[in-house]
């Protein structure tokens, strides 16, 4: 079911979404996401951006930062724990523009990220939404 907004959702809202789009996720995935960080901020920083080769904030609407489990060793210990960060702005964008239901793109940034933290393939990113559907 489609929920509808009189307001644009705020950062909370998006999180909550978010995050039960995670809990959502089939075997083996689901038991390796409980250390991974999920934050909602406005937009992303000029650094980030400038880092990613990207010019305009509405244009990164997730990332992904951490070591992929499958490029995992003992050198990589010690480091941040990975997370996931969403950008309502961009998100918001994207919506509008797209007209696609809020809850379907908020899932789809969302596993598209965590697609990077396993190391998948933006085909295998496809395979495991459309498997959570």
């Amino acid at each position: 079911m489609t929920r509808r907004f009189d307001t644009p959702p705020s950062a909370d809202e998006i999180e909550a979404i978010a995050r039960a789009a995670m809990a959502a996720l089939p075997e083996p995935f689901a038991r390796h996401l409980g250390a991974v960080v999920l934050q909602v901020e406005e937009e992303a920083e000029p650094e980030l951006l400038s880092e990613l080769g990207i010019d305009h904030p509405l244009d990164l609407t997730g990332v992904y930062e951490g070591v992929p489990i499958g490029e995992r060793s003992v050198e990589t210990s010690g480091t941040l724990p990975d997370r996931i960060r969403l950008f309502r702005a961009a998100i918001l964008d994207e919506w509008v523009t797209d007209g696609e239901p809020f809850e379907h793109l908020v899932r789809h940034i969302l596993i598209h990220e965590v697609g990077h933290h396993f190391g998948l393939s933006d085909a295998a990113m496809h395979a495991l939404e459309e498997e959570g559907e």
